[in-house]
């Protein structure tokens, strides 16, 4: 039984909406956004579990979500947190080869190569080598990934404060849950933890063709351990047509705040800066979606936040701008599909406020999230026994001849 076709536009034109993949963590519907394990983003927000004083649920009971497709009591989010606690120390031979890296390195290059580095960790490539049946591959796969779960938050954190806060580092907390020991490794006090725990979940997953999350997949179907498979997707992510569009936003908007000299901005004022902005032949960054139909609902999470913590932020009452003014233009316009606004048009205005200026470690936070989700889709294909993945390729001379005959 058939699920789709593919036509020569996909087939040249990077397999858009080519049915190929199967995954039950995220599915991004046109008209609700992501759903993750079914559940859409308020939902996920609304119905996991919450430590006293978080807003926000722990990025612990969302793993136990993405993992088994359950919401977790209280109870099962704490064991997931002490699972992970005990696991959060970065070896010393990562901090040493990452102190010896150039400080001029790229920090996705930093953290690609820390990830890496940890591969002699491997469960799964020390038991497969000694022999193991494919009915078990699921369970030391899922083993390293709590093992590098537990561990990227801190990784990402040193990073950042010892290539931009002067080497001045801050120990983790072993007795705290990701969010809030991220934020304390980072030097930013409440409610950063909670912007941490928003920022890392919406980030997670976006059905499994990305970029990032394919290459992880793509990678562990050689039967590739999780260091290497995930080290691949970040390495997709780093690229400019994926990882990038956060920081891109960013500096248009200060762009647009040096143009107009910081002035509070009207409505007019915004309206007419975005007209002569698209017919310079220039596009709105942040506006537009490939699947989405309305507004992103992780721009909502975010804009919520902002609204309620940072309203008086000058980036961000730029941005609440834009959300009113632009639709109804791209509309006019007329060459947008889809004329909303994505996550990239607000999430990069809450780390800008918390300090986070440095745009090439935007991609590192990236990162940490999306790793949540593609870790937790490898360990089900092991679950699954999905096979190698293997497309077949055709030559341009066949598809000149498919085409001739299709006109013909």
């Amino acid at each position: 039984m058939k699920i789709g076709e593919v036509n020569i536009g996909q087939a040249i034109g990077g397999g858009r909406d080519v049915k190929m993949l199967v995954t039950d963590i995220s599915y991004l519907d046109p008209m609700e956004g992501i759903r993750f394990r079914g559940f859409t983003i308020p939902e996920v927000l609304q119905k996991l579990p919450k430590d006293a004083g978080n807003e926000y649920p722990s990025i612990e009971s969302f793993w136990w979500l993405l993992i088994s497709g359950e919401i977790p009591t209280q109870e099962e989010a704490l064991a997931v947190r002490n699972e992970f606690n005990t696991k959060k120390i970065i070896p010393q031979y990562v901090i040493d080869l990452l102190r010896r890296i150039p400080r001029d390195t790229h920090p996705m290059t930093m953290f690609s190569i820390a990830i890496l580095a940890m591969q002699r960790e491997s469960k799964f490539s020390r038991e497969y080598s000694h022999g193991m049946s494919k009915h078990d591959y699921w369970k030391p796969m899922y083993d390293d990934a709590v093992e590098i779960m537990a561990k990227l938050p801190s990784i990402a954190a040193y990073i950042y404060r010892m290539k931009y806060r002067n080497d001045t580092l801050i120990a983790p907390n072993y007795t705290v849950d990701i969010g809030a020991n991220f934020a304390h490794m980072m030097g930013i006090e409440k409610p950063y933890d909670d912007v941490a725990r928003l920022y890392f979940i919406l980030h997670s997953d976006h059905e499994s063709g990305n970029a990032s999350a394919y290459a992880t997949h793509l990678v562990a179907s050689t039967l590739s351990d999780a260091y290497y498979s995930l080290s691949a997707g970040l390495n997709a992510l780093a690229g400019p047509l994926h990882g990038l569009a956060t920081q891109e936003v960013l500096r248009w908007l200060n762009d647009v705040i040096n143009k107009l000299d910081g002035v509070e901005p009207t409505e007019e004022l915004m309206k007419k800066f975005v007209w002569d902005t698209l017919k310079s032949g220039k596009v709105i960054p942040g506006f537009g979606h490939a699947v989405l139909r309305k507004t992103d609902p992780r721009y909502d999470a975010f804009r919520e936040f902002s609204l309620k913590y940072l309203p008086n932020d000058q980036i961000f009452k730029y941005t609440n701008m834009l959300f009113n003014v632009v639709p109804p233009i791209l509309e006019e316009h007329g060459k947008a599909k889809n004329v909303w606004p994505n996550v990239d048009a607000q999430s990069g205005v809450l780390q800008w406020h918390y300090g986070i200026k440095e745009y090439d470690f935007y991609t590192v936070l990236f990162g940490v999230g999306r790793a949540l989700g593609v870790l937790s889709n490898i360990i089900w294909d092991r679950a699954l026994y999905y096979p190698l993945e293997r497309p077949k390729s055709v030559t341009t001379a066949m598809l000149e001849e498919i085409a001739k005959k299709s006109i013909i």
